[in-house]
């Protein structure tokens, strides 16, 4: 019987760091969590325990560090190309960088209308993420982009109907509802170079899914899912294909008619039970 080892990575996660870039006038902060995982012929470490070829996991942490000190961090896209050009660069040992990054969303507090120059405030929990994948034998690094925790509402152009009713159903039909979700994105770019604007598209891509999914009127989860997924494709060109989760988050009208109330679809409860989990990809499809 011959036994073999047929996938191995190794890496560090959870390496958290805020940057604060002094300007003159104002401070801009950012926190950025990042997961690094090498690839490369490394059987003999599990094998034979040798570890001759060994980057250990605490020196990606402080590379990170200082990686993260001496370059300028526009976009976590960008900051991730780096990071896995370096250890390519350094480490002929290995054949390919995996790097998941995470941007916690901080706001510059606004008083009266102004933007507060050193003041941030928590954004939710919302978070910008990306994954930067970049293989030796490979000129172009695979980028891709994304959004998790974006909690969104809408309180009406919202229905749930025509759909099956067996003799286990219990759920009503739903003319006009409270539809939310905190939904997860992620998003292919068509070509992934240093000259992409990544901010930009991500500024782009927020921007078109939630104007969309404010103005359309909703039939199902599924149907915004599509919706807003080809406002996107339609409207941010460097965008190939965009994946999303969205929980289904249930609002049921409580019933107040024990306590000789009417509810006028006004007053809910926010169930914390079993959820629906819609998921689904929109994409460019080529025509030759």
């Amino acid at each position: 019987m011959t036994i073999e080892l047929t996938q191995n990575s190794y890496g560090k996660s959870a390496v958290r760091f805020g940057k604060l870039t002094r300007h003159a006038n104002y401070h801009d902060f950012k926190e950025i969590h990042v997961n690094i995982q090498l690839e490369g012929d490394f059987t003999t470490v599990y094998t034979e325990g040798s570890n001759i070829v060994v980057l250990p996991t605490d020196t990606m942490k402080n590379t990170i560090f200082i990686l993260a000190k001496q370059h300028a961090i526009e976009t976590i896209e960008d900051f991730g190309l780096h990071v896995t050009q370096y250890f390519l660069e350094n480490n002929p040992q290995i054949e390919q960088v995996t790097v998941d990054l995470q941007q916690i969303r901080w706001e510059r507090m606004s008083l009266d209308g102004s933007p507060q120059p050193f003041t941030y405030i928590g954004g939710g929990n919302e978070t910008a993420t990306a994954k930067i994948v970049q293989n030796r034998s490979t000129a172009a690094a695979k980028a891709s982009s994304g959004i998790s925790a974006m909690r969104v509402l809408k309180t009406t152009n919202s229905a749930f109907e025509g759909y099956i009713v067996d003799k286990y159903t219990t759920l009503p039909p739903a003319a006009d509802r409270i539809l939310a979700t905190e939904l997860t994105a992620v998003w292919q770019y068509a070509q992934t170079s240093e000259s992409i604007d990544f901010q930009q598209v991500r500024n782009d891509v927020r921007r078109n899914l939630l104007a969309k999914f404010a103005e359309h009127h909703s039939h199902s989860v599924q149907h915004t899912l599509y919706v807003v997924g080809e406002a996107i494709l339609e409207n941010v060109a460097a965008v190939s294909d965009i994946h999303f989760e969205m929980p289904n988050l249930h609002y049921i009208p409580f019933n107040l008619k024990p306590f000789g109330l009417e509810n006028d679809n006004d007053i809910f409860t926010a169930s914390g039970d079993a959820f629906g989990l819609i998921s689904g990809t929109v994409r460019h499809i080529e025509l030759f």
